[in-house]
């Protein structure tokens, strides 16, 4: 993979992860970086179930495709920010 590969992958991830955190629900307490790489593995989950169904495959842009990986993201996150929170409180002094 080239750096402008991995330079677009990081950017898909920013957009996804942040519409999945606007869509989830509730206060989401996880780090930008955790944010991005749920966006990423977002994006690959997406696409592949669009591909799966059938409806990834159209000239333009893939509307069905983008709000698929825009909801994997907002259930990463939500995954994510309760792992990422239920860490953070099982340690206390």
């Amino acid at each position: 993979m080239a750096v402008s590969g991995i330079f677009a992958a990081i950017v898909v991830g920013l957009v996804l992860g942040v519409l999945g955190r606007f869509f989830a629900p509730g206060k989401q307490g996880i780090p930008i970086w955790l944010t991005i790489l749920v966006g990423i593995v977002a994006a690959f989950i997406g696409t592949a179930i669009a591909r799966g169904l059938g409806y990834a495959d159209t000239d333009g842009w893939d509307w069905l495709e983008f709000i698929t990986q825009v909801v994997v993201a907002a259930i990463g996150v939500t995954l994510a920010a309760n792992l990422y929170g239920g860490r953070k409180k099982g340690i206390r002094t």
